[in-house]
């Protein structure tokens, strides 16, 4: 089962599932304000994706200070889920940060699923 790792209102996860609901492809969305993840499971997600896994981009990076914003990242993303990039793609063969074309062909859509 491919576990998707984002938020139910983020339009990258919903396009995701959609995808692979369409390819037959069982998925589940963990949705990370309800299910946070676990220091140790952050931890294991920056040793394998990096610092990109911060989102910069988003509202709720746009809504913190400066001093906020320099805080280590690991303790961020574990006091604000959502500043997780999304959607973390866990598959059988391993992990991957956003839905890449590399994301869809471990989760088994090949190049069907790109788009």
């Amino acid at each position: 089962m491919i576990v998707l790792h984002g938020l139910k209102a983020c339009d990258s996860c919903r396009k995701a599932l959609k995808t692979l609901a369409v390819g037959e492809i069982p998925a589940r969305l963990r949705d990370l304000r309800e299910e946070p993840p676990t220091q140790a499971e952050l931890v294991g997600w920056l040793a394998r994706l990096g610092p990109a896994m911060l989102n910069t981009r988003s509202t709720t990076w746009r809504g913190l200070t400066e001093a906020e914003r320099a805080t280590d990242p690991l303790a961020l993303m574990l006091a604000h889920p959502a500043l997780i990039k999304r959607p973390v793609v866990e598959t059988p063969s391993g992990l991957y940060l956003s839905w890449t074309a590399e994301a869809q062909s471990a989760a088994g859509l090949g190049n069907s699923g790109a788009g």
